[in-house]
């Protein structure tokens, strides 16, 4: 995984067979504080104008069409939304109401995005001979079986895990630590969850062992990420991007 940067925005992009994935920063946008400055969820009180501009800028860096982005309404559910066509509208550009419930991406079509917003869960992208996929991964998410769903919708054979909450700072209850007690050993260290090693260990156990991993935590790194546990509501949100080598 290594650091790219074009006209001020930096993001991590990952190279998987046959495809590609991109983790995007909170720098180089135009939001103002706390949102400063690629934030780019709407859902989070900034100034709708200045999430659009993000939108379009963070898509235009990468060289993706902001037109072909696939999302969904994120509610840390194992639901996968495959698509072949962008929508139309598409409410990555043209947000409105109604927009169906899925925290997974996944198309065969290169000149299309899944994507998905994180401000500590862990995007996901998988990629295989069906395709690739983008994954919203908390550990709500997780426990739900969303990394065996994007594994199978796109016959994954490796993956790329980006930045997102670390052991370091994500203290959790015993539901939480219940949720992946069949995972062995060195998931959690007392009361802190390794939500990588979770998802690494649940992508093994679909079959994909190829795996590359940002290593970075979201709470740590406040001058290069949003994150929800270490600022609360009012803050913004960074993406991972996945498409298809033409």
């Amino acid at each position: 995984m290594d650091w790219r940067e074009a006209d001020g925005v930096r993001w991590l992009e990952a190279a998987l067979p046959g495809a590609s994935a991109a983790f995007t920063t909170r720098v180089g946008g135009a939001s103002s504080p706390p949102f400063a400055s690629l934030n780019l969820g709407l859902l989070t009180g900034d100034d709708r104008a200045a999430v659009l501009a993000n939108r379009d800028r963070a898509l235009r860096r990468l060289g993706r069409d902001p037109a072909g982005v696939l999302s969904g309404h994120q509610v840390h559910g194992a639901e996968l939304q495959r698509r072949e066509a962008p929508p139309d509208p598409n409410p990555w550009r043209e947000p409105t109401p109604g927009l169906a419930e899925a925290d997974a991406q996944a198309t065969s079509a290169p000149a299309l995005t899944p994507a998905v917003l994180v401000a500590d869960c862990l995007p996901v992208a998988v990629a295989g001979p069906r395709g690739v996929a983008m994954l919203h991964c908390g550990w709500r998410g997780l426990a739900a079986g969303i990394v065996r769903s994007g594994v199978e919708a796109v016959g994954a054979t490796s993956a790329a895990i980006g930045p997102g909450i670390g052991p370091c700072c994500y203290e959790v209850g015993e539901e939480v630590l219940a949720a992946f007690g069949g995972l062995g050993k060195d998931v959690a260290d007392g009361r802190m969850l390794d939500l990588t090693e979770v998802a690494r260990r649940l992508l093994a156990d679909a079959g994909v062992t190829a795996v590359d991993a940002a290593g970075l935590c979201t709470s740590c790194e406040e001058d290069l990420f949003f994150s929800h546990r270490r600022d609360g509501e009012r803050t913004g949100r960074q993406g991972g991007f996945a498409w298809l080598e033409a």
